[in-house]
């Protein structure tokens, strides 16, 4: 055993990596879109989101892997497209079993063998491995009955943050609006619901739970993490700090009510930007400021349940001026704000025009710590490294970006060109997935996103070739298992699922077109 543990240090380089190696922040928003921030155009406040952008870099072509929650944290984690899970459209529930086997390597996983300390904060949204009690616990008051109260909450979960990498945690399960409302620590409650509340969805919850504490104590658990983390001097740290804002249900606490010019959304853009400058202001008192690594991003665009027309009324355009909102297939959907501060690599002011998706941490992480050779052949299939981009230098790989709507609609991005396999939004917006005026649509969508940013003019029925051309691109990314180099892999999913169902669509999608078009002349 201790020759083995010999070689695993030689492999790792822990010593190495300790003295060397940069800390990371990952601060992931919750449906903030792409023009929320103030240094977008947005009318809130944001100076801490601005100071980020002033100190590092701002991305203007950074995209989610989905349109919704559930699934861009899967890519986010590992560093793999979220259509190559078992979750094929839609997302979790904050009692659904856990998405991410317990054996795949992510982000945490890698980065503790490497040395590094790690901590998750926030909202998981993945799935746990809730045990099921005896008999059925009862609440003290409210309805008894209803999601959730089949759960025993006095053990720890199975298949947890814990168990896919993390040091340590303190999370609530998933969206603020998904019961059960209670704030789990190291993968168990802390404490036991007992009561029911409603936050748009009714179920457990703990009495103390409110979820207008939520940024304050995840706040609250950060700054005390990096604290501790950055006093051992031993190891370089990575915090994941999933935010459960600006998502419904749109709770700003006292201190932020009435401080934005368009309402309670805007006030909750303000505190989340709060909760930003309190990581920076840890990060400067601990010293560690030049050797820490500050990423913040959001999941997916902004949602259209957060009322987004008066908003416009007022000058605030939260998807600034893309096409779509949450749940799409257009950039609206998957567009998002993307910063990094890194001081002493990043220069200062500077902004990227590259495309870039959030399934890139993985890689990005491996090749900052010099460990890109030791990613395994089955992990991190659709990651690319974006620190020659961090440098601002040559040598970024990623060819072409795969995007997916919370109906399962695909798109593929590769250049000024965007084709969408669906035609319609594929999500929350009109035209609708089923509507009528759908029905009357040609069945795919082409765009030109450098002559129309705004994906208006749908130029599929012109321009066959290059819809051949994508579509060709897609079906082997997705026959391939992977669009990194290495060998081939499996999806997920048994046979059938949407993924499958598409390659082998794809090779006829030709004729497809060409039905569609002979159809409309026909009549």
């Amino acid at each position: 055993m201790k020759f083995v543990g010999c070689l695993l240090a030689l492999w790792l380089g822990c010593v190495t990596v300790a003295s060397a190696a940069p800390n990371i922040v990952y601060i992931l928003s919750d449906d903030m879109g792409y023009g929320d921030p103030q240094l977008a155009g947005g009318k809130a406040a944001t100076p801490n989101l601005d100071r980020l952008a002033k100190e590092g870099m701002r991305f203007t072509d950074a995209h989610t892997s989905s349109s919704v929650c559930t699934p861009t944290r899967y890519g986010i984690m590992t560093g793999r497209y979220n259509w190559r899970s078992t979750l094929k459209q839609g997302v979790l529930s904050g009692n659904s079993p856990a998405l991410i086997p317990g054996d795949r390597v992510t982000v945490p996983s890698f980065l503790k063998q490497a040395g590094y300390h790690t901590g998750f904060i926030g909202k998981w949204h993945l799935g746990l491995g809730w045990e099921k009690p005896a008999a059925p616990a009862k609440a003290e008051s409210g309805p008894t009955a209803g999601t959730g109260w089949g759960l025993d909450y006095s053990k720890p979960v199975k298949n947890g943050p814990l168990t896919l990498g993390f040091d340590e945690d303190f999370f609530i399960s998933a969206s603020l609006d998904m019961p059960p409302f209670v704030y789990l620590k190291n993968d168990k409650a802390a404490e036991i619901p007992t009561v029911t509340k409603k936050w748009l969805r009714e179920g457990p919850a703990a009495k103390d739970f409110e979820a207008d504490h939520c940024l304050r104590d995840f706040a609250r658990e950060a700054r005390g993490f990096i604290k501790r983390a950055a006093a051992s001097k031993e190891q370089p740290f990575f915090l994941y700090l999933p935010l459960t804002s600006p998502h419904t249900p749109i709770v700003p606490s006292e201190n932020w009510k009435g401080k934005s010019p368009f309402g309670l959304y805007g006030d909750f853009l303000m505190e989340t930007d709060w909760v930003v400058g309190e990581l920076l202001a840890e990060i400067e008192a601990s010293g560690t400021a030049a050797d820490t690594i500050v990423i913040f991003t959001s999941d997916n665009g902004c949602s259209p349940h957060a009322d987004i027309p008066p908003m416009i009324a007022k000058g605030h355009k939260p998807n600034g001026d893309w096409r779509g909102t949450k749940a799409d297939i257009w950039e609206g959907g998957h567009r998002v704000p993307f910063l990094v501060r890194w001081p002493s690599v990043v220069k200062a002011g500077s902004t990227c025009a590259t495309t870039i998706c959030t399934t890139d941490l993985f890689a990005t992480a491996a090749e900052v710590i010099g460990k890109s050779a030791a990613i395994p052949a089955d992990a991190a299939e659709d990651s690319f490294s974006m620190l020659p981009l961090l440098r601002g230098e040559d040598g970024h790989k990623r060819e072409f970006t795969i995007h997916h709507s919370i109906n399962g609609s695909f798109a593929i991005r590769k250049g000024d060109w965007k084709l969408c396999l669906c035609p319609d939004s594929g999500g929350w917006s009109a035209p609708k997935p089923g509507s009528p005026e759908s029905k009357t649509l040609y069945p795919v969508q082409l765009y030109n996103l450098k002559d129309d940013p705004r994906e208006q003019t749908n130029l599929a029925e012109k321009e066959t070739g290059k819809v051949k051309e994508l579509s060709a691109v897609l079906a082997k990314a997705i026959h391939d298992g992977r669009t990194t180099p290495g060998p081939v892999q499996k999806n997920d999913g048994e046979p059938g699922t949407t993924p499958a169902r598409v390659a082998d669509l794809l090779p006829e999608l030709q004729f497809m077109v060409a039905k569609a078009k002979a159809e409309k002349l026909e009549d």
